[in-house]
């Protein structure tokens, strides 16, 4: 390899791992509870909204932070809340999914998206690869090895625990009104996925979506990396925005689901290695 190609790569490496985040900023992860005593750990995606002070939110306006494109709202208080409840570890994503979406693979299109709904990205746009590698450096690889770590924290312990991703969704995308309150969302395995709707549709007031209105099937890289494939029993949900966005509505969610999962998780069978 010549010398000049040397020179090129190096500058590339020295550019990847620039360091993106300065010492005022958040971490790219947080971990909530490490060692709770749950057989299962909780993820939160699209938990922050924050951005590094020097990246200046990408050029958008302040009141895009306000929005579903940033975050998922209320995501991260029902985690919280339902980490307390359930004495389960968490951990929780520390930026905006506009800076990176750590829920998909990086290179694809919408990985670091330049419209978001309808809003335009400036700062995403005919972003360079060099930029965008420095952007899986600095929050998605950091968010997924804590993922790791926590799991196999909890796996060392104990049986096989089980994994489970917390998000919410807009109540109108496009012009189109979706009516569910909570979908859960699955691949292959139905281990905790069919319980958990059933125990939802069983309290005779809610619009229970399986895989509504996205589906684990297409959109799934957290749960597939880390729990799909290593035979964990896994699953999603995402309720809808307008009913998490009070802490009465946080609260309300928080125990329908800390309720459900405290009989899933005694399940006979549940904490073991299944590939489907």
């Amino acid at each position: 390899m010549g010398t000049m190609q040397n020179m090129k790569l190096s500058q590339q490496t020295e550019r990847q791992t620039e360091n993106l985040i300065g010492p005022g900023d958040p971490a790219p992860f947080d971990i909530i509870n490490p060692d709770g005593a749950a057989t299962m750990l909780m993820v939160c995606d699209h938990a922050s909204r924050a951005f590094p002070a020097d990246m200046n939110i990408l050029g958008l306006d302040q009141s895009a932070l306000e929005r579903h494109i940033a975050w998922d709202i209320g995501a991260a208080a029902v985690t919280r809340r339902l980490s307390e409840k359930l004495d389960a570890a968490a951990v929780l994503a520390g930026y905006s999914r506009l800076l990176i979406d750590v829920n998909r693979q990086p290179g694809d299109p919408q990985s670091i998206p330049e419209i978001s709904d309808t809003t335009t990205v400036p700062g995403n746009v005919d972003l360079r690869e060099d930029d965008q590698l420095a952007r899986v450096e600095n929050f998605f690889w950091p968010y997924h090895h804590a993922v790791n770590n926590a799991l196999a924290h909890l796996w060392r312990r104990g049986p096989a625990p089980a994994f489970f991703s917390v998000h919410s969704f807009t109540p109108s995308l496009a012009g189109q009104d979706r009516y569910w309150d909570i979908g859960v969302l699955w691949n292959n395995d139905p281990r905790l996925a069919v319980p958990l709707m059933e125990k939802l549709k069983g309290l005779g007031t809610l619009h229970v979506g399986d895989n509504e209105p996205y589906s684990g099937r297409d959109v799934a890289y957290t749960l597939e990396t880390h729990a799909g494939a290593a035979g964990l029993p896994n699953c999603a949900v995402e309720i809808r925005q307008d009913l998490i966005e009070t802490p009465e509505g946080i609260e309300r969610w928080a125990g329908i689901l800390s309720d459900a999962f405290s009989e899933i998780l005694a399940i006979d069978n549940l904490h073991r290695i299944e590939h489907f």
